[in-house]
């Protein structure tokens, strides 16, 4: 979980993947909560940065150890030691690159080859940019694989918790576990327009009551 060089903790942690196409914003998501940048570690072996990320529940502290790529996906796949372990995940991509979005499937199946079981949650971010290419009612993959997904933006902290709220849990098996507190994260960079993103929050929840289409990368 925690790399060699990183102390480990005497309450509940857990190894966080985090997945997706180069510039997605994984690295922006993770920088966003500021102890765990603060603490971060990095593996140049593996090409990748640690991140703990400490939240506070209802049942007490718990630690993401949030293991970012740092850019390795652009030479063709990760290495499964980065994979190896994984108790838990998120795949990101970006609603804004079509691209990102078709190449969901390929993050999931290798994801999956190597961390059977876990709980996965599909992240589509960058929801705060105005020309949004990836529609709330096309994304149905998570649908396909029983995933949850939230629609984020990292640069305005929109949904920030709500992945590391349902991986905890998922991992507790306890549906009541809540965040007593907020971490501290970076002040937003941008703001989105909630009047839009209840209108797209809509569209997912009637999409959601509609039978699967046969084909996920048809685009209108």
């Amino acid at each position: 979980m925690a790399l060699p060089n990183q102390q480990t903790v005497d309450y509940p942690s857990f190894k966080l993947v985090i997945v997706g196409d180069g510039g997605t914003g994984k690295t922006t998501f993770v920088k966003r909560h500021l102890t765990g940048e603060f603490e971060k570690k990095y593996e140049p072996t593996i090409g990748v940065e640690v991140h703990p990320l400490d939240f506070h529940t209802n049942c007490g502290k718990l630690r993401f150890y949030c293991w970012d790529t740092a850019g390795q996906e652009k030479f063709g796949g990760l290495r499964d030691g980065y994979y190896i372990h994984g108790q838990c995940a998120i795949i990101m991509f970006d609603v804004t690159a079509r691209l990102t979005y078709k190449n969901v499937p390929t993050w999931h199946r290798d994801l999956c080859r190597v961390c059977e079981n876990i709980p996965i949650v599909l992240c589509g971010n960058k929801i705060d940019v105005k020309n949004r290419q990836v529609k709330a009612k096309q994304v149905t993959f998570h649908r396909k694989k029983n995933l949850q997904y939230y629609e984020i933006s990292a640069k305005s902290n929109y949904n920030f918790e709500k992945p590391f709220l349902h991986l905890a849990r998922k991992l507790a098996g306890d549906l009541n576990i809540h965040f007593v507190e907020s971490p501290a994260l970076a002040p937003p960079e941008v703001h989105i327009d909630m009047a839009t993103q209840q209108q797209h929050e809509a569209e997912l929840a009637e999409a959601a009551a509609q039978p699967l289409p046969d084909d996920d990368d048809t685009f209108e």
